[in-house]
């Protein structure tokens, strides 16, 4: 048995072990662990059910790893997105009061496009005609997006009729987050494995000891039932049928697109993987994801992609695919503690929200401000999401912008024709969104 699975991996050619890919799997899931209980919290506030939600997100989470790791045999895991999840519940359902069936049911339709890019092989072509710097703009500003979300779940800002925003009242049971944050910062700064994972443990019981939050009965229970999301997106796919429904499945895709790809090369390149500048069984990772995406949307919950936590299993020693198939395993496990999602509160996950955030952002310093024409498009993405509180709104005012100035900049040739279609098909969005 032991002999097979090391052959079935390949380990002695990636200089591994099982104990090591063990190791690495487990480092990679406390790493991220906490999307167990952050994703059902954010799509929570679409009126999903959360309990719905976290066995959807451990399935999906689950049936992602074990591909990526069988199929592809790469130690990356995968689990719902943070950033879309958020276009997803304050964009679509809050923002542009979508229902969130119908919300789902764009992921499937999203969900199912991605699947025949990739199998076309077109998937590396379009991503490739958005340019980079947008590209890192994307995640940016979704990266600030959900750092605003969990400074304003955390409750360190509130609203203000005069600034719009200002600083919350730091005291009740706010100081769950300003003390889950301290340590979650202190950890990460010590380059401690499973940092946000270890700040939300130690927050949760910061709010218990303090009393902000209720000590739960048990710790471990059934599965919480699927029921309420389960195979919904499938009756209502007949509701994509306004050019609004065709923007959002549109958003889903790109910004999918660009979370994934960026991850799996990154990835890649921090494991050694990058041949000639080319990411070996690039096609097998991209179905791996797009099916656990498919799988998603019908269990119930956001778009599933490549999750960047993988670097701490990498960092470990992991190399082969076993580590995120002992990823996938350990999600499944992680489906009976679902009790704890009364516990790990908004102001428990904030902590996670806001470094997730920091981390994303660094995009940042790749973008070429010293080129105007970039730099302005790319900075109205960025600031447009969270200021508009919406990653569509952001997108369109950047996609609008940029073939403006790089035509005025006499670059237009270097735009590519995608680029050119999404101008006209944000353009209309934005339209649309301003019609009484």
């Amino acid at each position: 048995m032991k002999n097979s699975i090391v052959s079935f991996f390949g380990m002695e050619k990636l200089h591994t072990s099982i104990k090591k890919e063990v190791l690495a799997g487990f480092t990679t899931f406390i790493s991220m662990a906490y999307i167990l209980f952050v994703n059902p919290s954010i799509l929570g506030a679409s009126g999903m059910d959360k309990g719905a939600v976290f066995t959807a997100t451990a399935l999906s989470s689950a049936l992602g790893c074990v591909l990526m790791g069988v199929l592809a045999k790469y130690p990356i895991a995968t689990a719902p997105s943070l950033g879309i999840n958020a276009f997803f519940a304050y964009s679509v359902c809050i923002g542009m009061k979508i229902p969130w069936q119908t919300t789902l049911a764009g992921v499937f339709v999203a969900s199912l496009l991605f699947i025949l890019l990739t199998v076309f092989k077109l998937r590396e072509k379009i991503i490739d005609s958005i340019p980079a710097d947008l590209k890192y703009a994307i995640s940016a500003g979704i990266g600030l997006f959900i750092a605003f979300i969990g400074l304003q779940g955390g409750g360190i800002i509130a609203g203000d009729k005069s600034t719009l925003v200002t600083l919350g009242s730091l005291s009740g049971s706010t100081w769950v987050t300003i003390f889950g944050l301290i340590v979650t910062v202190i950890l990460m700064v010590l380059n401690v494995p499973g940092s946000i994972f270890i700040g939300m443990i130690l927050s949760s019981i910061f709010g218990i000891a303090t009393g902000f939050i209720s000590m739960p009965h048990t710790f471990v229970s059934s599965i919480p039932s699927m029921s309420p999301t389960f195979l919904v997106a499938l009756k209502h796919v007949g509701d994509i049928n306004s050019l609004q429904m065709v923007v959002v499945v549109l958003t889903f895709l790109l910004v999918t697109f660009f979370d994934t790809a960026g991850t799996l090369v990154g990835l890649a390149q921090q494991a050694g993987f990058m041949k000639d500048n080319k990411m070996p069984r690039a096609g097998k990772a991209l179905i791996s994801d797009s099916t656990a995406m498919l799988a998603g949307s019908l269990f119930g919950t956001s778009p599933v992609g490549a999750y960047v936590e993988s670097s701490a299993g990498i960092a470990v020693g992991g190399r082969s695919g076993l580590t995120a198939v002992v990823t996938g395993l350990l999600f499944i496990v992680g489906m009976f503690f679902s009790p704890l999602l009364g516990v790990v509160t908004s102001q428990v996950t904030a902590p996670a929200l806001i470094i997730v955030g920091v981390l994303m952002a660094q995009n940042m310093a790749k973008i070429s401000w010293n080129e105007m024409e970039i730099a302005i498009p790319s900075f109205l993405i960025i600031a447009g999401m969270p200021l508009t509180y919406s990653i569509a709104d952001g997108l369109a005012l950047g996609f609008v912008l940029y073939p403006i100035t790089m035509v005025a900049a006499k670059r237009g040739k270097e735009v590519p024709a995608l680029m050119y279609a999404m101008f006209f098909v944000f353009l209309i969005f934005l339209w649309i969104l301003n019609v009484e």
